[in-house]
């Protein structure tokens, strides 16, 4: 093995295992009190690794938003027009699962909304590319106004996100309980009816 690909190797080792270090820590204590010198501590990496690999705390929680973010890894494929409905559906489904399950995901979502940098600008950049690709390609199956498919996809999108960043504090929203199956099931039933109403409105 060459000394480059053994270098390479041992990077991405070591950068698995300090956005593992960082799941844990945040999942433990939050992300408010995460220092450089606490990180370095509890995975045994030295801080000049970090600064090296991620350039700052910040950029560590935004290397963690961006192996999860569901928008940031969506797989650009394009359904048939046939298929349209349920890929829609699967979709907004996927958004809420990846983040519901991903309690460590949420608080940095949290602080994501609360900070403003470089860093952030980045991940919000690449975010809002996976969107409008979307948006295009929804818009040219359906011949239907761009801004329209902007507007039905913002709404949906950033409800779910903002409820799922809400369930650990409030349990209930409209009186929807939203730290239980049967109100995200309501939840995803009435985003149901948006998606059918709107394409039935699309075939007349």
């Amino acid at each position: 093995m060459s000394n480059v690909v053994k270098i390479e190797k041992d990077r991405i080792a070591t950068e698995k295992r300090l956005l593992d270090t960082i799941g844990e820590m945040i999942a433990e204590k939050g992300f408010e009190n995460i220092g450089i010198n606490a990180v370095a501590a509890q995975s045994g990496v030295s801080k000049i690794l970090i600064y090296r690999y991620f350039g700052s705390v910040e950029g560590l929680l935004a290397a963690y938003i961006r192996q999860y973010d569901f928008w940031i890894n969506f797989p650009r494929e394009i359904p048939r027009q046939e298929e349209l409905s349920d890929f829609l559906k699967k979709m907004f489904r996927l958004q809420n699962e990846q983040l519901h399950n991903n309690p460590t995901l949420k608080r940095l979502y949290r602080w994501e909304l609360s900070s403003s940098n470089s860093t952030i600008d980045k991940l919000r950049k690449q975010r809002e590319e996976t969107g409008l690709w979307l948006i295009n390609t929804v818009s040219e199956l359906t011949k239907q106004d761009q801004k329209e498919v902007a507007a039905l996809a913002t709404i949906i999108s950033a409800s779910i996100d903002y409820l799922v960043m809400l369930e650990d504090f409030c349990p209930q929203y409209n009186g929807i309980p939203l730290n239980k199956n049967c109100g995200w099931e309501q939840i995803f039933a009435g985003i149901d009816i948006l998606i059918n109403k709107w394409l039935e409105n699309i075939v007349k």
